[in-house]
């Protein structure tokens, strides 16, 4: 008789409508891969907390923006926390996971990160540009995101919401990590045209600067995304650490480097299934 395989809950919305991505494409594909190690069985978010208990692991992957149905994904999440189920990523992420605020942390400690404020008065800590990015704390998928005048700031109704600088950049990359291993990197050559992306070869330089927030995070097993622009200047800052549910772009790559990926996340799995921290 066969071995039994650990049971693994995909979580997927199938039907979301990302911008410029298929989520459905990504997760059949990549769950198909995953079930020559597991039991796969495939389920929308707001399913997860009344099937998690018969498996053995949940796998969050495209979600969609948990702000389309916080109080669920509250709930998921303390029932999972609760029980100790053990989740992929493991809940315990300080960033895009816990909203935003963590771009505050970092900008304030001095990282390399385009500057922060939730303030009115921290603006004067802001660089003076024409136009400064405002994004919601709990925003995603670009949802709520406004871009306003300098000299519309001072209306600004501050309480969770963060804002930015509007800074030019030459180009945005993302560098993706499993288990803090990297794996791989594309680049959007046309900032215009975020989701049209190819291959990008980092410089030891890019890694290291990629690695300093893949380090920072708390997570030990899951998969967390870098994304990143670069400036007129050449340097790098961080636009986000993704560690909730980062969509991955695997059918970019070639099949060497998408064979290497699940390897690594196939590994990732099994390894949380091994461990007494979830």
């Amino acid at each position: 008789m066969a071995a039994t395989k650990p049971r693994v809950l995909y979580v997927t919305d199938l039907a979301y409508p990302a911008s410029g991505r298929r989520y459905c494409d990504e997760d059949i594909a990549l769950s198909a891969r995953l079930r020559a190690d597991f039991d796969i069985a495939l389920c929308h978010p707001l399913d997860a907390a009344a099937l998690m208990d018969a498996f053995d692991l949940v796998l969050v992957r495209n979600s969609g923006p948990v702000l389309h149905y916080q109080a669920q994904y509250d709930a998921f999440r303390a029932a999972a926390l609760r029980s100790g189920t053990r989740v992929h990523n493991q809940l315990r992420g300080r960033a895009d996971m816990a909203g935003k605020r963590y771009l505050l942390a970092l900008s304030a400690a001095g990282h390399p990160v385009i500057p922060t404020v939730d303030r009115a008065e921290d603006l004067p800590r802001l660089p003076v540009v024409p136009e400064y990015v405002v994004k919601p704390e709990l925003g995603a998928d670009s949802i709520g995101l406004a871009f306003v005048p300098r000299e519309e700031l001072a209306g600004i109704a501050f309480g969770g919401v963060l804002v930015q600088p509007r800074i030019p950049f030459t180009y945005e990359v993302s560098f993706y990590f499993v288990d803090r291993a990297f794996q791989y990197a594309l680049y959007a050559p046309d900032p215009a045209r975020r989701w049209e992306l190819e291959r990008y070869r980092p410089t030891p330089a890019d890694l290291a600067f990629a690695r300093r927030f893949v380090d920072w995070n708390d997570i030990d097993h899951g998969i967390q995304r870098v994304d990143a622009c670069r400036t007129p200047e050449g340097d790098l800052l961080l636009v986000e650490l993704e560690d909730l549910n980062p969509y991955l772009s695997l059918d970019l790559l070639d099949d060497t480097t998408r064979d290497t990926f699940v390897t690594a996340l196939t590994a990732s799995l099994h390894a949380l299934l091994a461990t007494d921290r979830p």
